[in-house]
Formats: structure tokens, sequence, C-alpha cells
């Protein structure tokens, strides 16, 4: 079965703010980002299951791929909890580094560590296996991305951010 992982378009925040979790709406321009991925997504197929985060900046998108989409809050982006839509700069700086240098294994105050994440992502991923679809469209955010490509390439978590991802990035993979 294939796999499409489609990251969502640009959320409407100001840059260098935290976010994970928090429900933020898209940018002006959605429907001009949102043209490409139209082109390379096949809509409505009765061949593919969508899935989505049932965050606004992924469910957008996802309702112009499909009628009927999933959505599982396993997809969601990881939880900064107190973190979140807090300025980087204005984060503690001792706790920021703390979890800097060890992301992966390190649980936000209130939130999830990476781990965590990646946790809820694979279960997710290893129970679409008995699906009878050719293909899977999944409409979520980076961190669930680069968990879900780590976890496929057997590639180290703390080595997943080598993956470059733009808003409204397509990542491909058969299962």
């Amino acid at each position: 079965m294939e796999i499409i992982l489609v990251r969502h378009t640009t959320p409407n925040i100001e840059k260098g703010i935290c976010y994970g979790q928090a429900d933020l709406g898209v940018v002006d321009t959605f429907t001009e980002e949102i043209k490409p991925i139209l082109k390379t997504i096949k809509v409505n197929d009765a061949n593919t299951a969508y899935y989505s985060s049932p965050l606004q900046r992924c469910k957008l998108l996802a309702e112009k791929l499909s009628d009927t989409i999933i959505f599982d809050d396993r997809l969601k982006e990881l939880d900064f909890g107190d973190w979140e839509l807090q300025k980087w700069d204005d984060i503690n700086k001792p706790e920021l580094d703390v979890w800097m240098n060890d992301f992966v294994n390190v649980t936000v105050t209130n939130g999830e560590s990476y781990i965590d994440l990646h946790t809820r992502t694979v279960q997710f991923l290893n129970e679409l296996k008995p699906l009878k679809k050719k293909q899977v469209v999944i409409v979520t955010h980076a961190g669930v991305i680069r968990s879900l490509w780590a976890y496929i390439n057997k590639t180290p978590l703390d080595k997943s951010f080598d993956l470059k991802l733009n808003y409204g990035a397509i990542i491909k993979f058969t299962l």
C-alpha cells in the first residue's frame, strides 16, 4: 500500500512562536498553496483512504482532498504544553536548553516528548496495514511526518530533522 504524507499549508501565525497542537488557521494564500497538492493527490478516489489531523490547518486541506476523511488525534503535532503560543525567545532558557539537548526524550511541562509523539504515530501507521486500499493519504504536521519517515527508514529520531519539509510537502513510501 502506498502511503502519502502531506504537510499542511502555511499556518496563520507570526514567525518565532512555538506552536504544536494550537489550533491555527491558514494564511490567505491557502488557495494558491493547495494547487500543486491537488495536482499530485487523487481527490475522492475510491481506492484511497484519507486521514487527517483534526487541527484546522490540516482539516482545511484534507476537506479539499476528500468528502470522507477520518480525523485522528494521533496525527496531531507535538504537544508543546506550557510553551504553546509563546515566543521562542521568551521560553525559559535553561528549560529550553535541556529540551534542545535531548528533544527526543525530554517532555515539555504539560506537554509531551518526541518519543511520545513517535509512539502514537507508529501505532497509527501499524493499524493501517490491514486496510484493503491501494493508497492512504495522511494530512498532518512536520513532526508526525519526520517521526514516520524515521520509522520507515530506520533512522534514529534525533536525525529525523535532517528531513526538510516545506509547507505543503508530500512524502511517499510503501507500507
